[in-house]
């Protein structure tokens, strides 16, 4: 693996996380339970890294 693709997967995994926790706070802060927030969140950061890798594999 080179650098630049070893650098891409490591921002998409850091912005995958970032979008999680902000999903599964937001839905714990509105009521949901904190097993429904978590779901929230990881189905959140799932999405943002299959489109984030998505997007880089198209544009290569």
């Amino acid at each position: 693996m080179s650098l630049p693709q070893l650098l891409g997967l490591l921002l998409a995994l850091s912005v995958a996380v970032h979008v999680g926790c902000v999903g599964a706070l937001v839905a714990w802060r509105g009521g949901a339970r904190p097993d429904r927030a978590l779901l929230v969140g990881a189905s959140a950061s799932g999405t943002v890294c299959a489109l984030y890798l998505t997007a880089v594999g198209v544009y290569q």
